[in-house]
């Protein structure tokens, strides 16, 4: 009988991490199918699993789509109740499933839930994607319960609650599959980072809720893919930040809030260029850029309802740097 999860590790070069910790996936995920999506690794990857991993099923794209299209590709041959989309760069712990599918199977209104997420490298503090939970300001940056831009709190058991959040960590990502295809997946053209918020925001907007519980818990690497300090991890998420506020802000705040964005993305390509080098200055040019050319096609893809509040903090860039809180 087919089981209800199925866990997707999306793959690109990445032997080494699934040597590390797919064997842990496959010990305490028990109740559920093992997934591997490769986007067309040029390692050795696919035969290192078909060699080790005889019960993980292994799905071939024929290119490499990145993070969003990556999963979008892969999924589609998958045909569970829940997909869990997971980091090949995470530990997972014993148990680590159970409380995330007892929330979906008792309450039908939410459709994502993410579980505590620890560093790896300083087991005893938050990591960076997702902590314990991710929320939003209200010009749209995101942070989280435990991670509010660089700074991490240590888990002392604040966050050992479950409560509704804004957006769920695509590093550990439960989501019904069902809702998962309602929203068409990820949009494709984020390639990669928040692309998950992107898609929380749709849900929210459509009446569903999302979830983090923290009886469950993993630990994540961080940076498999790209490290802090890549320029183009500066591109991808200033650039994307931009569409996802143009799609699913209400339409009252869009122009407010998207120009006092601009101003501010401009102030931190100077810092970011000073800090990290002129590469950094340059991405945050180039993503500006890029916002424009799809705003056309981004415009298209707003729903017909946006939810008017839908923030948790105000002037948090502000609130954080200028204030010290």
């Amino acid at each position: 009988m087919q089981k209800k999860l199925a866990i997707a590790i999306l793959n690109w070069n990445g032997r080494n991490w699934l040597e590390k910790f797919l064997p842990g996936v496959v010990q305490f995920s028990q109740n559920a199918d093992i997934y591997v999506i490769d986007n067309l690794s040029t390692d050795d990857s696919v035969e290192f699993l078909q060699k080790n991993f005889p019960t993980v099923h292994i799905i071939k794209n024929d290119k490499n789509y990145g993070f969003a299209g990556g999963y979008n590709e892969g999924l589609k041959s998958i045909r569970h109740e829940y997909y869990c989309l997971l980091n090949s760069d995470v530990e997972v712990t014993e148990n680590w499933t159970e409380p995330v599918l007892e929330l979906l199977e008792n309450n039908p209104a939410i459709s994502a839930v993410q579980p505590k997420i620890l560093s790896f490298h300083n087991r005893s503090y938050f990591e960076f994607a997702g902590a314990a939970g991710g929320l939003i300001d209200n010009l749209g940056y995101p942070y989280c319960r435990g991670r509010v831009f660089d700074d991490l709190e240590e888990d002392k058991g604040q966050y050992n609650d479950e409560t509704e959040i804004f957006w769920a960590s695509g590093c550990c990502f439960f989501i019904r599959s069902k809702d998962f295809w309602e929203q068409n997946g990820f949009d494709a053209r984020f390639f990669a980072h928040q692309e998950e918020i992107d898609l929380c925001w749709r849900l929210i907007n459509s009446g569903k809720k999302i979830y983090y519980t923290g009886k469950s818990k993993v630990y994540h690497v961080g940076g498999g893919t790209l490290n802090k300090q890549s320029a183009q991890k500066t591109y991808l998420n200033m650039r994307n930040n931009l569409s996802m506020l143009l799609k699913n802000l209400p339409f009252s705040q869009v122009i407010w809030v998207i120009f006092f964005r601009l101003c501010l993305d401009g102030i931190a390509g100077v810092y970011f260029g000073i800090k990290y080098g002129i590469s950094h200055m340059w991405a945050v040019l180039r993503a500006h850029f890029a916002f424009y050319s799809h705003i056309p096609g981004t415009w298209k893809l707003r729903q017909s309802h946006q939810k008017k509040v839908f923030y948790q903090s105000k002037w948090l860039i502000f609130k954080h740097f200028l204030g010290g809180r």
